[in-house]
């Protein structure tokens, strides 16, 4: 974050929706999207946030994503779901979804929505407190069938996209957990690359499998690839968790990296598990609020001021945004004042 410059959080939420509708985004898509990628700022997660709004309308005008309808239902068993997204975007797909899913785990226990032809899903943290809020445990996970950037582990070409999976667990505090089967995502090297720097480790190994930290790596030819969750002396992990989100997004959708898949994109897996269903809202809470305690009182090891649960940050940072103002990242905010200029919307001012 720099700091320098801050904005109010629905002033954001308002460009973003004026400059979707611009592009031709029905209303309701247009204030859901807004409302999810500036919730992506909102908890520090830049690459995922506004930063995004110029790739969608891209995608828009090359006819990429859709802008109008409803997602197909390809099998219905009341617990298990599968949509067909038909390209829809996929922020306003996955808040659908989690609606869709809400009467469904509480009258069940538990239920499960399976998406497959959903446009980009940006950051799957956007979605968590939309659950955790109802009592809700939310398992949240993604990858794309059309893309490829992180290879098995021990190998040299790519196979996978990042694989991020995600987690809302209510808590006291809710913990947020949201991270990816690869050491880092496709957007972060991105932003590094065009920037000029490195990763401070070797995070990515070049076409011939040697280690890097240099980010440009991934879009060389041949290009390198980036390393899975343990990178180079524990990837199997990594390796592991991006085959299960793959059973868990194209396994389960019948639809995935064996298929022509093509354009930017994202199959989905949700599950939402009620704790009122299962053991009650309060033996539940006991126990996650007694493992925070632990760990948040645990002595931390030189160097670390204090032990964080997932989502400690997030969420101070959220309300300190809500209250302060967005601070956007310097890289952003030109970008979106040039889509301000395009779209003849007016980009709002800083305070």
């Amino acid at each position: 974050m720099t700091g320098q410059q801050r904005y109010s959080a629905q002033a954001l939420r308002d460009f973003a929706t004026r400059v979707l509708d611009k592009a031709g985004m029905q209303a309701q898509l247009a204030a859901t999207v807004a409302d999810v990628l500036v919730e992506g700022d909102l908890l520090g997660h830049t690459t995922h946030g506004l930063a995004l709004l110029g790739p969608y309308v891209a995608e828009i005008e090359k006819g990429q994503m859709s802008c109008t309808g409803e997602p197909g239902v390809l099998s219905d068993k009341g617990a298990a779901v599968l949509w067909d997204g038909g390209r829809l975007p996929g922020p306003w797909l996955v808040t659908r979804a989690i609606e869709e899913l809400l009467p469904r785990a509480r009258q069940f226990g538990s239920a499960t929505l399976v998406i497959r032809r959903s446009h980009h899903i940006a950051c799957l943290a956007s979605y968590l407190l939309k659950a955790v809020e109802q009592d809700m445990l939310i398992v949240l996970a993604s990858s794309d069938p059309a893309g490829r950037s992180v290879a098995p582990f021990g190998g040299t070409e790519a196979v996978f996209t990042p694989n991020p999976i995600a987690a809302g667990i209510p808590a006291a505090s809710p913990l947020l957990i949201d991270i990816s089967a690869s050491v880092t995502t496709n957007g972060m090297s991105a932003r590094m690359a065009q920037q000029g720097r490195q990763f401070d480790e070797e995070w990515l190994i070049d076409a011939q499998g040697n280690p890097t930290r240099d980010p440009s790596t991934l879009f060389a030819s041949p290009p390198g690839t980036i390393l899975p969750v343990g990178g180079l002396s524990a990837g199997h992990k990594g390796y592991g968790l991006a085959l299960l989100v793959e059973a868990l997004t194209g396994g389960l959708a019948g639809y995935g990296r064996a298929d022509d898949a093509s354009g930017w994109g994202a199959t989905v897996y949700l599950s939402l598990y009620d704790t009122v269903g299962f053991c009650g809202k309060q033996a539940f809470r006991r126990q996650m609020d007694w493992l925070a305690e632990q760990c948040r009182g645990n002595r931390p090891r030189p160097g670390v001021e204090a032990v964080r649960l997932p989502g400690d940050r997030a969420l101070a940072l959220r309300a300190q945004q809500l209250e302060q103002g967005v601070a956007l990242e310097d890289v952003i905010v030109p970008a979106l004042q040039r889509l301000a200029d395009t779209c003849a919307v007016p980009f709002p001012a800083s305070r």
